[in-house]
């Protein structure tokens, strides 16, 4: 398959490093210093699965520069650069090409489908514990690699299985789940109770599941995602919240999610994406997020002076 990583840094860069590896034609989106390193000494991944590097890279920072059809675009922004780069990557999108969104979250396969069409658009999840450590160089520190996708109505598509075999073949567990919405609110109340709790406390998450205050905390913001979910019509069952703790306690002690290591480094976070947009889709469907309100009115100022919209020491 010709495939575009449209953002090459951690999750892209690791995704796409190891289709690349298994002889995929993959071009990747990037910019600045990570370009550069790309383009003169290849992309570098150190993973628990084993080291590789692939050389030579393809990779540019205007995607009006892919010449030829595309079959698929996997996106690997953050979730609050989804609709930018929806515009962006529209010289990428030809009338066979289809996008897989990889970002933590559920809405940017929506956002995605209104600026591009909906028969562009599968829903998509990955799962992983990786971070971009430097310019061209990945580290995946754990986790088993997983990716999942499907159509927006969950039928059964070649292109969607096209896609499933060339991650196997990368060595990549890819799965087509039988509801790919219920998948994609499975994996939102992991991240966001992992994550939203690991943010506030600033503690891995080893700490997390060891203390019972804070275990208590992740169980009780996991059953809020439920509750949600639920009212919004998602088949999400009562065990995803046992499911989902024993996945934590499965966790290297100190591992931590992308959206705490953004906001402990003062960076732009997924906060509005996560968090925050549990609290807004609580309120749609009359149902109250005591918790995440808390996670997210507690680490908003945080965010705020991360874009430059408040200053304070």
């Amino acid at each position: 398959m010709r495939i575009v990583v449209f953002g090459a840094g951690a999750v892209g860069g690791y995704f796409g490093g190891r289709l690349a590896q298994a002889g995929e034609e993959v071009v990747f989106i990037a910019r600045g210093e990570h370009l550069a390193a790309l383009r003169r000494h290849g992309l570098r991944v150190e993973s628990i699965k084993g080291d590789f590097v692939v050389r030579p890279v393809q990779a540019t920072d205007d995607p009006g520069e892919v010449v030829g059809a595309v079959d698929v675009v996997l996106v690997g922004v953050k979730a609050w650069q989804v609709a930018e780069a929806a515009q962006a990557m529209r010289p990428l999108i030809g009338p066979q090409t289809f996008i897989v969104p990889l970002q933590n979250g559920v809405e940017a396969p929506d956002q995605l489908a209104a600026a591009l069409g909906a028969g562009h658009v599968l829903r998509g999840l990955c799962k992983i514990i990786c971070s971009r450590v430097g310019p061209g160089h990945v580290r995946h520190e754990g986790i088993e690699p997983y990716v999942a996708f499907g159509e927006l109505d969950n039928r059964p598509s070649e292109r969607v299985e096209r896609l499933r075999r060339a991650f196997e073949g990368a060595g990549v567990t890819a799965e087509v789940p039988p509801d790919i919405g219920v998948a994609l609110w499975e994996k939102f109340l992991f991240i966001i109770s992992f994550g939203g709790v690991g943010a506030v406390t600033r503690a891995p998450v080893g700490v997390l599941r060891g203390l019972p205050e804070t275990r208590r905390m992740l169980e009780e913001a996991m059953a809020e995602v439920l509750a949600v979910a639920q009212a919004r019509g998602i088949d999400l069952p009562e065990e995803t919240i046992a499911r989902t703790m024993a996945l934590i306690d499965g966790l290297p002690p100190g591992g931590t999610a992308s959206m705490q290591r953004d906001i402990m480094a003062g960076r732009p976070s997924e906060l509005e994406s996560q968090n925050g947009a549990l609290v807004r889709l609580g309120r749609e469907a009359a149902m109250a997020t005591p918790l995440h309100a808390f996670i997210y009115h507690s680490l908003l100022p945080l965010e705020r002076r991360a874009r430059g919209l408040v200053n304070f020491e």
